[in-house]
């Protein structure tokens, strides 16, 4: 491999966030208890989301907005707003929570800060993940910081020409196949998947990937075995 670049993901992938969005989804069900069943809600408010993504976009914002909307289609139009304030009050609990470097992560891009460009390509809402990365104490190992909409082919393609390489020069590391992986193949780039032990049903893939580009590896640090 002929890498110049090497992208990193950031959520689930430098830091901990799914588990936030889990412990909050628990505790939103269990305002919403009296009024239906977990498995109803979990199904509602998934769908509230993804039906939201292409007006609020991903990330805490969009998520506390979509839990009010199912919360007042669930209790048709009669939820308190005792429990309208406590659903901001969870999601501020969320945008206030620390940064939990993931372990191993720092070790690797010391290693890698001499040898290559690094990059962080994530997605999700500006200022929240300009807040992540100025908390996280890892900012100043990275090129360049590239926050998208959406990680799409389009995307990717824009962010390797702004970094003027070629597509088969880059490398990208995360913990989604669907967001990470699948849109840098299509492109002609290297994907490596590190799997996160927790996944937003949204990033879940039906199938297997087969690319001589791709490769998954059980611990962030396994990368440095052929970099």
């Amino acid at each position: 491999m002929n890498l110049k670049v090497i992208a990193f993901d950031a959520d689930d992938t430098l830091w901990v966030n799914e588990p936030y969005f889990r412990h909050t989804e628990e505790q939103f069900y269990q305002l919403l208890g009296g009024y239906s069943t977990q498995h109803e809600l979990e199904r509602e408010l998934l769908k509230t989301e993804i039906e939201n993504l292409t007006l609020y976009g991903y990330g805490i914002k969009g998520f506390i907005l979509s839990m009010i909307e199912t919360a007042l289609r669930i209790t048709s139009n009669t939820i308190t707003t005792d429990v309208i304030d406590q659903i901001l009050e969870l999601g501020k609990q969320m945008l206030n929570q620390p940064i939990e470097l993931l372990d191993g992560v720092e070790d690797v891009l010391n290693a890698l800060k001499d040898k290559y460009r690094l990059v962080v390509a994530t997605k999700g809402d500006l200022l929240d993940q300009e807040r992540k990365l100025r908390k996280s104490g890892v900012s100043h190992y990275f090129h360049h910081i590239e926050i998208m909409s959406e990680k799409d082919d389009a995307n990717y393609l824009k962010l390797i020409r702004h970094l003027d390489v070629r597509p088969e020069e880059l490398m990208m590391v995360g913990n989604s196949l669907k967001s990470d992986i699948l849109p840098v193949l299509n492109v002609g780039g290297h994907g490596v998947h590190v799997p996160y032990h927790i996944t937003w049903a949204h990033e879940h893939i039906e199938h297997s990937i087969e690319n001589d580009n791709f490769k998954s590896v059980i611990h962030i640090k396994d990368i440095l075995e052929f970099l």
